[in-house]
């Protein structure tokens, strides 16, 4: 987040700044503060919209959800750090919807440009850009930008309270500000007199502190430290409240089924259903049906009973084989975008011989582990939505118009999430929630999906082809020319939001167009193929499955120049980006990588620059008496500045899990317009007797702080796949990995 003197610097340059939609604000209109959403309680002193300070401590209104990232720990840190309180004492509770709490680094991720070749300039310039995300009301949690949108703004935040509260204590001591220090929730005077902070507050709302000046990373006492998580005892001891959790008195519980082919239903008959013991109401949902019953199981076995006629046929090709050749006819289209069009790359491709390849990733589900769910209650008093979620002003909106009622007369509580991998960004497990609710007025009901109705009305990572051509001179890459064919993942995505896409899909192409490598000749090309099929944000989006055909393909132009494929990667990140050829080298140095690999072992290496992290990860297998076995992975990523290591080492850990999980087993099919996976037996995720030991390393090199929640995700696919053909010279060019290794359990 830009400074508050950084932003009236930029006010003259940036007075008529022009945004999608071609509507054009003043940076008055983009810097002005937004309202405080917090009213304080008896004993409470509310300074700004995220610190309440009581006789018990300080509480920390955090505006991005916990959802095992552990965010809610390193923002109570990033506070902690300036305000001078002990971190432990800092209580963290989930903001409300509203605007003070958007998101200040969204807008800047979706930027057309490389990222890790931005100059001051530009990166001054999306600094102010996601500003806008205020205007936008963008709340959300996602795309790896808590801590980019945390770590100035919560510091500042920090810093201005404890100055208010010094010049408070100031005022009152009859002494200059400037000699009074804080430690530990006080003031304290040279003569040693201290002044509690809950004391000094009820005087310092208002106070402008004046410039502040956040403290030298030399001088952290949290930061870049492991620090407990805020939330592990709740979740070790099965105290932590999560959606499903939510108990209200006179809860009811309900369960639904819904078109299968995303077709709507015709009728149904739900008779017998009705009377079965514990059920109370059946409701029309209109593309199926809901039955709230005393509890879930027999809401569940209830809804079952329901007799249904389907309605009309699947909006999108019926199977995958037609969805497939959808994308294929993708590539005869114009080019959405051309987000990389580096020298000349048919004048090269005329030079040398040119090495093609072919590669395909499908549809895959997010099968968060706590099912979808949320719990609405509609009063007099308005409606009240319990719910895990990424996006609490777009769920306050939605399920207000759902229940027609104004936002204002809507709240929502958002509850920890067992999984979201953007699953949770989306709105319609807390619509229907509040349609359900809507039936019972006065009564509250919980609607918990089952994993069948989950996993087949999900909103899926979008299967892709890509077409790629290389060329190979005296040992180096000289000309990497990718074309791209998906669904139009943004746009459909905005549309659900009730947002318009502007420009091209940079979600399509993103970890691909942006590789840190130089090559003289390099273009990258999107193509847009609207199949219909409902997709969405899945953890690292398009990086996920470009990670997978950039470096696999990396990997082939390294075979045709005889080049060791760690070596090769180096040489031409060194002379792109400096960050990203140390982590190669760490992947290096921590593996012990020689080129060579004993016989019945293999390993593979990859390297993807996604949400302003470069990461590089090394897969070694092994023959298992014919199958395949994960041994060992390294990981070694460059986030700017390490915020907190062991979270940092579990986000990368998990997320390279992720990534393999999905490489190894995971697809989303269909047949007559229906999906074909229900459940877990079928969609096969990583087990854990699969998981490679595995080593972090963390690095500090570039300079702007990057995510890294989901940079884990995109290079282990590709790592895996150029193992296994170091260990079996089968080269894999579609995922899962499972239709042509065996895979030890």
């Amino acid at each position: 987040m830009a400074s508050i003197g950084k932003i009236a610097r930029r006010t003259v340059l940036f007075g008529g700044l022009a945004i999608a939609g071609g509507a054009a604000f003043g940076a008055w209109a983009v810097t002005r503060p937004a309202p405080n959403p917090l009213r304080p309680g008896d004993g409470q002193t509310v300074l700004g919209a995220f610190v309440i300070i009581d006789q018990d401590g300080v509480s920390l209104i955090a505006p991005r959800a916990e959802m095992g990232q552990g965010t809610q720990t390193t923002w109570a840190a990033l506070i902690a750090e300036e305000l001078d309180v002990a971190w432990d004492s800092v209580r963290v509770l989930h903001g409300p919807p509203a605007q003070a709490y958007f998101n200040s680094a969204a807008i800047a991720e979706a930027l057309p440009n490389k990222g890790y070749d931005v100059s001051e300039f530009t990166h001054g310039v999306s600094e102010l850009m996601g500003q806008l995300g205020k205007v936008m009301r963008l709340q959300i949690t996602g795309g790896s930008t808590a801590m980019k949108d945390g770590f100035e703004r919560m510091r500042l935040t920090g810093a201005a309270t404890r100055e208010a509260l010094k010049s408070v204590a100031a005022d009152r001591l009859g002494i200059p500000a400037a000699q009074l220090r804080t430690e530990d929730g006080t003031v304290v005077a040279p003569d040693g007199t201290t002044l509690r902070y809950a004391d000094l507050a009820p005087d310092a709302v208002g106070v402008d502190p004046g410039p502040v000046q956040l403290r030298p990373q030399s001088e952290w006492r949290l930061l870049g430290t492991s620090l407990p998580r805020k939330d592990i005892v709740g979740k070790s001891t099965g105290t932590a409240a999560f959606g499903v959790d939510t108990r209200l008195p006179g809860l009811r519980f309900a369960a639904l089924r819904r078109a299968p082919h995303r077709g709507g239903m015709d009728r149904f008959d739900a008779d017998r259903a009705s009377r079965m013991p514990g059920v109370e109401k059946v409701v029309d949902l209109g593309d199926g049906v809901a039955v709230v019953a005393t509890n879930t199981w027999l809401a569940q076995q209830a809804v079952d009973a329901v007799e249904i006629t389907w309605g009309d046929p699947a909006p999108y090709p019926s199977d995958t084989d037609a969805m497939f050749a959808a994308l294929e006819a993708g590539f005869d289209t114009e080019p959405d975008s051309v987000m990389r069009d580096d020298g000349n790359v048919d004048r090269a491709a005329r030079r040398a011989a040119v090495i093609e390849a072919e590669y395909r990733v499908p549809f895959l589900a997010h099968t968060t582990m706590e099912p979808m769910n949320a719990t609405a209650w509609i009063t007099a008093d308005g409606l009240q939505v319990w719910c895990g979620n990424q996006a609490p002003i777009a769920i306050r909106d939605f399920c207000a118009a759902e229940a027609g009622l104004s936002s204002d007369r809507v709240t929502v509580e958002t509850t920890y999430m067992g999984g979201g991998f953007g699953r949770r960004a989306e709105t319609d497990f807390a619509v229907l929630a509040t349609r359900v609710a809507a039936a019972m007025p006065g009564t509250p009901v919980q609607l918990t999906w089952s994993r069948e109705e989950d996993m087949t009305h999900d909103f899926y990572r979008p299967a892709s082809i890509a077409r790629m051509r290389g060329a190979v001179e005296d040992g180096r890459a000289v000309m990497i020319d990718a074309a791209i064919s998906g669904p139009p993942l943004t746009a459909q995505t905005l549309e659900r939001w009730d947002a318009a896409a502007a420009g091209p899909d940079k979600a399509l192409v993103d970890g691909l167009f942006n590789h840190p490598y130089a090559v003289p000749n390099s273009r990258v090309r999107g193509h847009l193929a609207d199949l219909q099929v409902p997709v969405g944000f899945w953890r690292s989006v398009g990086a996920s499955n470009n990670g997978f055909y950039h470096e696999s393909f990396v990997d082939e132009l390294a075979l045709a120049a005889g080049a060791d494929p760690l070596a090769f990667r180096m040489t031409m990140a060194k002379d792109e980006w400096r960050p990203a050829a140390r982590v190669l080298e760490a992947v290096g140095e921590m593996s012990n990588w020689t080129g060579q690999t004993p016989d019945g072992i293999g390993r593979g290496v990859a390297m993807v620059y996604s949400f302003g992290t470069p990461c590089a990860v090394v897969i070694e297998v092994a023959d298992q008496d014919g199958a395949i076995r994960l041994t060992h992975a390294w990981i070694a990523a460059d986030p700017g500045t390490i915020l907190d290591p062991s979270i940092c080492e579990a986000q990368l850990t998990g997320g390279m899990a992720h990534g393999l999980s999905a490489a190894m087993g995971e697809e989303i099919t269909f047949a007559d317009g229906v999906v074909q996976q229900t459940n877990f037996p079928d969609y096969e995720p990583m087990r854990i007797s699969q998981m490679p030991k595995t080593e972090v390393r963390l690095i500090e090199v570039q300079k702007r702080l990057g995510g890294i929640g989901e940079v884990g995700t995109p290079p282990a696919a590709p790592a895996l796949a150029n193992a296994l053909y170091d260990l079996t010279g089968i080269r894999a060019r579609s995922l899962p990995l499972r239709h042509q290794f065996t895979f030890a359990l």
